[in-house]
């Protein structure tokens, strides 16, 4: 997309066509050497050398900064960002999370206080929700895809509300995922196989694009969590852990086979990208990357029909209701947690 300029960059004769920078509230920068400043109101990016503004775009309505590998943020910019609340997310280049700039902001205390202190029955229940959820994701996926499914998939989501405790759901989880794993091949066009799910690193090209979609993900799940001033690293179903965002990591669940796999497996089976995009190290080439941040933007702005609401919603504000909806289950405004599920 072209950047839009203001009269207080007009100065500026040469304006290039934005690299990584897509969306009014979630700026992507991955333009290696680039500068991200503030002059007039706006969130200016550069080349290394200060000549050109390869982007720019007015402060009020940029919501979360998302900066990928050697990109220079000059401090008046982050000062601002204090100030008008915006939150800068830094990743490598290859999109594994390093840290954020998280404004000082009312975070409201008492939101806090009861999720700190969330009981075990509820914590339980609302785990229940997003795992079935999950599980009943899982199956949409495979049957949108007219793959057959093992019947232990829907024996699995049904026995969800009856455990007993979170080890038994978790166990519940785990097994269902396996089964679900065991049927993606089927799901790729030829030229492509997945035999298991591998992290860390990953073994095959697909798994490299589920982790790093899964990462990409996270950060959207973690930007609406912060903006209702829940703590993404106080859990409910995952275990607190030191760096680990918790609770990002359980509300992502719901998402991961209907928005991230299937975004995955739109990149492989449309010949978006292909293997010759990777790198001897498993990993997206630069140019390949560039690509995927342009898709990934333009998914997360796709539109579909809210199953419950039913109305039009894009994706990545399908992940903020469901951060405010988290929110009213774990204060207590609400009896349950209404996850996103998609029945068919």
């Amino acid at each position: 997309m072209e950047a839009v300029a203001s009269d207080s960059v007009e100065k500026f004769r040469k304006v290039k066509a934005a690299e990584g920078l897509f969306d009014d509230e979630v700026i992507y920068v991955s333009a290696q050497g680039s500068r991200i400043g503030i002059e007039g109101g706006r969130v200016i990016v550069t080349s290394a050398d200060k000549q050109d503004i390869m982007s720019s775009f007015p402060v009020e309505k940029v919501r979360t900064v998302n900066v990928f590998g050697n990109i220079s943020v000059s401090t008046p910019f982050l000062a601002n960002c204090g100030k008008a609340k915006m939150s800068v997310n830094y990743f490598t280049w290859y999109g594994k999370y390093v840290g954020s700039f998280v404004p000082e902001q009312n975070t409201i205390a008492e939101v806090r206080r009861r999720q700190a202190t969330l009981g075990k029955d509820q914590a339980l229940m609302i785990s229940r929700t997003i795992v079935g959820a999950k599980i009943r994701n899982s199956r949409t996926l495979l049957s949108r895809k007219k793959v057959s499914f093992p019947e232990r998939m829907k024996v699995l989501e049904s026995s969800v509300h009856s455990t007993d405790d979170m080890d038994q759901l978790r166990g519940i989880e785990g097994e269902a995922a396996a089964l679900y794993f065991g049927c993606l091949d089927e799901c790729l066009i030829e030229g492509w196989t997945f035999e298991k799910r591998s992290r860390r690193p990953p073994q095959e090209h697909i798994n490299s694009l589920l982790s790093l979609t899964y990462a990409m993900m996270k950060n959207e799940v973690m930007s609406a969590l912060r903006q209702y001033n829940l703590d993404p690293f106080i859990g409910v179903m995952h275990t607190d852990r030191h760096g680990r965002p918790a609770l990002a990591l359980d509300l992502i669940e719901e998402f991961r086979p209907i928005f991230c796999d299937a975004f995955a497996l739109r990149l492989v089976n449309q010949r978006v990208l292909g293997h010759d995009d990777f790198t001897t190290e498993n990993r997206l080439k630069e140019h390949a990357l560039k690509k995927y941040f342009a898709q990934f933007d333009g998914y997360m702005k796709g539109t579909f029909m809210h199953p419950k609401f039913r109305y039009t919603v894009t994706r990545r504000r399908a992940v903020v209701m469901q951060a405010i909806l988290l929110r009213k289950a774990i204060v207590g405004e609400m009896k349950r947690y209404h996850p996103l599920v998609f029945m068919r």
